[in-house]
């Protein structure tokens, strides 16, 4: 299964936002800019995760982006499941259906191994996956010194 190129951006950026918690809010051009990603994709990522209530974005001086509680302890299985939406991993109803649609098994053997790689992940918090090392690591990719906690 691959993930599209949105849900691996609102991961990246949640992750992000999960080791500069006691810094200075960044913006969404800074996480864009660490996270090299464009500005316009990231923009439309934020505004994503502020409507799941996963981050706050505040305008103006001395605003930025700031992970919620919510956002530090979701479940990366259940932000996977909404940010992909629903749908199968193949597409049997398209512009020109399988004729095999109604009685597949493959159709059905895939729909359960996408929710053994749903419920694989379901354990897993955004806080969590921002443990050493991939914390340190995102923290040098900053440019800023760490904060002292």
């Amino acid at each position: 299964m691959r993930l599209t190129r949105f849900t691996d951006v609102a991961l990246r950026v949640l992750m992000r936002l999960a080791v500069v918690e006691h810094e200075d809010p960044p913006t969404t051009r800074e996480v864009a800019a660490a996270m090299h990603v464009p500005y316009s994709h990231a923009a439309k990522v934020v505004a994503r995760l502020q409507h799941l209530g996963l981050v706050e974005a505040r305008r103006g001086r001395g605003g930025g982006l700031a992970l919620t509680a919510a956002g530090r302890s979701a479940s990366v299985g259940g932000l996977v499941r909404e940010l992909e939406g629903p749908g199968d991993v193949v597409e049997c109803e398209g512009a020109a259906p399988c004729p095999l649609r109604s009685d597949c098994r493959l159709r059905n053997a895939l729909r359960a191994a996408a929710e053994a790689f749903y419920a694989s992940l379901d354990p897993l918090t955004v806080t969590e996956l921002v443990s050493s090392p991939t914390g340190p690591l995102l923290i040098s990719l900053s440019g800023r010194p760490p904060a002292d906690v």
